[in-house]
């Protein structure tokens, strides 16, 4: 028994026929690039099977005015797009919101496992009944609440508002005093300090603080234009999500040495993407450059005369300071990477691939140099992903959804920390006397990076299935 009966719904149209089981489950898996019509269904299927020509997997599906409920062979299936419910009753396989599928190359199933996690509104009932009496109202709440495009106010001008406003009214004291600390920085580096002592003391930046909360009001202020949640908030509410849909795209690439299928830009997915880590950390990059710039011009107009900074002058400067920058390659990668592009790439779920060459990060290491052979052979892909090593330890700038889980991090920290100490403090007693210390693991230098070795979670896990 392995066929059953699918029944594919959106907000316009019903579809129904017999399918193998195992296409039900990959149906079920595509839902990870959140469809919302039964055509954007048939295109994430291609993340699980390879499409041959014009031939469509979900063909033999007939369009109908109402559900067809009766069960073949294994069961019965129903996946509603518009209400987010899977509802099933069959013997074949038990759909969940995460797990895994075989990837089919479009003639037979691989061995290859393509792992899937869904977005955490679907529900999963296990019986028919259940879906008949939650369908209507889940369709109703959703329709309640139109989906949110945060993007035009996180990258628009109430961004550079915001930070014009917040500049303006820093006090004229503490601007003087940051003049002073670029004159300062200016004759330690032409060498014209008074004396050696001057020479060798770093000038302390008398803003450093302030443009630093002035990037946490922002992250952390509610605003109506987001329905009363925080940028913050919704910068982190499907992070998880992204990333782990993008965790899968690289382990598909990698496995399959193809790249993956992506979000169309017309599709629901990609008009209304969450964000995910790349984005998080870029955007962080962005707000941080718009203040400290947006401070260097008002410190500049000052000294020299030219130029105003008030409030309408000082946004006009930010915005086209913004859009430079979000199209000029980072300073900081070699291959010339755009961060509008990057953005981009990650609301399409395509992971930065790597060329040969680039994994050749010094010419003398042999494991280096085979990497990079290997990739410029087709033999293998590499990945390049943004860690944020450079961001403020702040909770505001953390990669925690909450307060909670940020404080817990940093107590466990705290604890490791404790016990190296201590450790530390013992292993010096001992070798004083001494003693012939049993190998550490806590001292390996082997273990310097290893982040699993200290119990730091630096990137979201896949779900077990």
């Amino acid at each position: 028994m392995s066929e059953i009966k699918l029944n594919l719904i959106d907000a316009n149209t019903i579809r129904h026929g017999t399918i193998h089981g195992s296409l039900g489950d990959a149906c079920v898996a595509a839902l990870s690039a959140e469809p919302e019509t039964i055509s954007e269904l048939e295109a994430a299927l291609a993340r699980f099977i390879r499409p041959i020509g014009e031939y469509s997997e979900l063909g033999c599906l007939t369009r109908s005015s109402c559900i067809d409920e009766e069960p073949y062979d294994a069961g019965i299936v129903i996946i509603d797009l518009a209400a987010r419910i899977v509802a099933f009753d069959s013997t074949y396989s038990h759909p969940s919101p995460h797990g895994e599928v075989y990837y089919h190359d479009g003639h037979q199933r691989t061995d290859v496992l393509i792992y899937y996690l869904l977005p955490d509104d679907w529900l999963f009932l296990s019986s028919i009944e259940e879906y008949r009496g939650a369908q209507r109202q889940r369709r109703e709440e959703r329709a309640k609440v139109p989906p949110l495009d945060a993007r035009p106010f996180l990258y628009g001008q109430p961004l550079s508002e915001f930070i014009a406003s917040e500049i303006l009214s820093i006090p004229t004291g503490v601007m003087s005093e940051y003049e002073g600390f670029l004159q300062a920085l200016t004759e330690r580096e032409n060498g014209e300090c008074a004396n050696a002592i001057e020479n060798t003391i770093e000038p302390v930046n008398p803003l450093t603080n302030i443009v630093k909360d002035i990037h946490v009001r922002w992250l952390l202020t509610p605003q109506k234009e987001l329905r009363d949640q925080s940028p913050r908030d919704v910068m982190m509410a499907r992070k998880d999500l992204i990333d782990a849909d993008l965790h899968s795209r690289v382990y598909q690439w990698s496995m399959l040495l193809e790249g993956p299928p992506c979000l169309a830009k017309d599709s629901y997915a990609y008009r209304f993407a969450g964000f995910g880590s790349h984005e998080w950390i870029i955007y962080y990059e962005l707000v941080r450059e718009l203040i400290w710039n947006a401070v260097t011009n008002a410190s500049l107009v000052a000294e020299t005369g030219v130029g105003s900074v008030d409030l309408e002058s000082t946004v006009a400067y930010l915005e086209e300071f913004k859009s430079d920058w979000l199209e000029k390659p980072m300073e900081d990668d070699d291959n010339g990477r755009i961060p509008a592009q990057v953005i981009d790439n990650e609301r399409k779920r395509l992971p930065e691939a790597m060329g040969g060459r680039s994994m050749v990060i010094d010419e003398d290491c042999p494991c280096c140099k085979w990497m990079g052979d290997e990739a410029e052979a087709g033999l293998a892909v590499y990945f390049w992903h943004l860690d944020g090593c450079n961001m403020d330890e702040d909770f505001a700038f953390s990669f925690y959804r909450t307060h909670e889980e940020w404080e817990d991090e940093q107590k466990q920290r705290e604890e490791l920390s404790r016990e190296f100490d201590r450790k530390w403090q013992e292993r010096e007693e001992r070798l004083a006397r001494g003693e012939t210390l049993e190998h550490d693991p806590l001292f390996d230098p082997a273990n310097v990076d290893d982040v699993s070795y200290w119990g730091v979670q630096l990137e979201p896990e896949l779900p077990e299935s």
